[in-house]
């Protein structure tokens, strides 16, 4: 029970008195008055402390003075609680090199990956984040950081963030966008070396407010673009298959310190261009009502088929002149169960479920037949992750499945240099073209601080086509030809040259996550 001010003073009065006693039979009875004036001083002393008021333990400032606490100061977003656990969060708790105006920061993520089906030209099918097998690669080396300048209006501050995309990325993300074939000026080049590239304004209004204009990670399919952030080193289909990236205009509003709503205006899809003449829109909705749950879902819509321009489709007054991509995107994230002192210390689970179609130019969003065929994705994922010895191992098991007919979210692969632009014969991606898929994973992590993971995880993989790559590889004798839509390419020994797909994937990787 709490105890109010005259509780405490009684208690002193009684052990002031004890005390008296006490000294009383060892050096006599002092002076009756003075004991009573000594005890009255003593009550009027504890009075006054009881009513000063309480200072917060600041730094002083330059003249040596402590300020007293603000009592209207305003907390971070999702800073009540510790969110280390949750996947696509990440593990630091806090920034090694700081400033006043530049928080730096630096990722890296390097690996090794075997395909058990042994490709001889060592390409992985499948995955923007692994590409090689058999070797060793720099998968991802990001360098940059966070600047924050005070404008001295109250909270406000102008922000930016840029964060370098070197490595196998630089690479293997851009060739998935198409929009570079449209028009002038050749934007992969211009923009495969970023992974982050945006500046904005925060305004100290309710929670906060930020408009931010730029690149930025795409938050559709909960796992982080960041590897280090991750419960697994390849998420399923939900994630592999949708976008990394944005490229647009983003404003994130934060009502109260557990609720974020954030909305978008892009180029589209996972692109640096327009494929059309109409921007996309989305929204993240994200809500932490605990420390032990994480809810979010995300919208989109957009034109991205740049075949079936939809120019003036709102003039027209035909919504099926274009082509309208729909996506919905949701996830739950659950902490349940929490025992520090445990060797078994942390247990969460993720269920992630995902639903869109396109509609218009010649596809239908569901029902289709053969002259429109149903263009849509459904897809989910689910993974449970265990902490071992205070956070320092854990082991993740999960998996997930897809349907996409129509195949136009399923990456493309890489055969004789195909890209999204080119295209490919000998995997096609045209409406009713079947893709459905499984998979599953079990990922090991060390983790000996808050900056370092040793990752180890083994997965398996099954399409309905053949899709992944076989032991001969998906590259041409002699290398790719420079045009990935040849066909005819003869082997050494006159006969014709196909690309080696199979059904099923098996693979091993092993990683080293550095984020500081």
């Amino acid at each position: 029970m709490k105890r109010t001010g005259w509780h405490r003073t009684w208690v002193v009065r009684g052990l002031l008195m004890t005390f008296i006693g006490m000294t009383s039979r060892v050096y006599g009875d002092p002076t009756p008055s003075g004991l009573q004036l000594k005890i009255e001083n003593l009550e009027n002393r504890l009075s006054q402390l009881q009513n000063k008021p309480v200072v917060e333990a600041t730094m002083a400032d330059a003249s040596g003075a402590v300020p007293a606490a603000d009592a209207n100061k305003k907390i971070d977003p999702f800073s009540e609680d510790d969110w280390t656990w949750l996947v696509g969060n990440g593990r630091t708790t806090s920034a090694v090199m700081d400033s006043k105006y530049f928080t730096p920061e630096v990722l890296m993520d390097v690996g090794y990956a075997h395909d058990f089906a042994s490709p001889s030209d060592h390409t992985i099918v499948g995955s923007g984040i692994t590409n090689r097998s058999s070797e060793i690669q720099v998968e991802h080396f990001g360098v940059g950081g966070d600047f924050h300048i005070p404008t001295g209006n109250g909270g406000d501050y102008v922000r930016a963030r840029i964060m370098s995309q070197l490595g196998m990325y630089s690479q293997a993300i851009p060739r998935n966008d198409s929009t570079p074939g449209i028009g002038q000026w050749n934007l992969q080049n211009a923009y495969r070396y970023v992974t982050e590239m945006y500046a904005g304004y925060h305004w100290d209004k309710m929670y906060g407010i930020n408009l931010d204009a730029g690149i930025f990670p795409s938050y559709i399919g909960l796992w982080s673009f960041y590897e280090a952030e991750n419960w697994t080193d390849t998420p399923s289909f939900c994630s592999s298959n949708t976008p990394w990236f944005f490229n647009g205009l983003r404003i994130q509003t934060f009502p109260t310190p557990r609720f974020k709503q954030e909305y978008w205006i892009t180029n589209g899809w996972q692109t640096y261009g327009n494929a059309n003449n109409l921007p996309a829109i989305g929204s993240q909705t994200l809500w932490r009502p605990r420390g032990w749950i994480d809810l979010v879902m995300n919208l989109y819509a957009g034109h991205d088929a740049t075949a079936n321009p939809a120019n003036n489709q709102f003039e027209s007054g035909d919504l099926n002149q274009g082509r309208l991509r729909l996506h919905s995107d949701s996830s739950v994230v659950v902490k349940y169960y929490d025992h520090p002192e445990s060797m078994l210390d942390k247990m969460a689970f993720s269920i992630t479920f995902d639903a869109g179609c396109e509609n218009g130019g010649g596809v239908q969003c569901m029902n289709g037949d053969a002259a429109t065929p149903s263009q849509y994705m459904i897809a989910a994922m689910a993974y449970n992750r265990f902490w071992f010895d205070h956070d320092k191992y854990a082991i993740t098991i999960g998996g997930g499945a897809v349907d996409n007919p129509g195949r136009y979210l399923v990456l493309l692969p890489s055969i004789n240099g195909a890209t999204a632009i080119s295209g490919s014969p000998y995997f096609t991606t045209n409406p009713g073209d079947e893709f459905h898929a499984w998979d599953y994973s079990v990922t090991a992590d060390y983790m000996p601080n808050q900056w370092l993971t040793y990752r180890l995880e083994g997965g398996h993989r099954h399409s309905s086509e053949p899709y992944w790559e076989g032991s001969h590889g998906i590259t041409p004798p002699g290398g790719n030809t420079g045009n990935p839509g040849q066909t005819g390419i003869l082997n050494p020994d006159g006969s014709t040259w196909t690309p080696d797909l199979v059904r099923n994937q098996d693979r091993l990787t092993l990683n080293m996550l550095v984020k500081i």
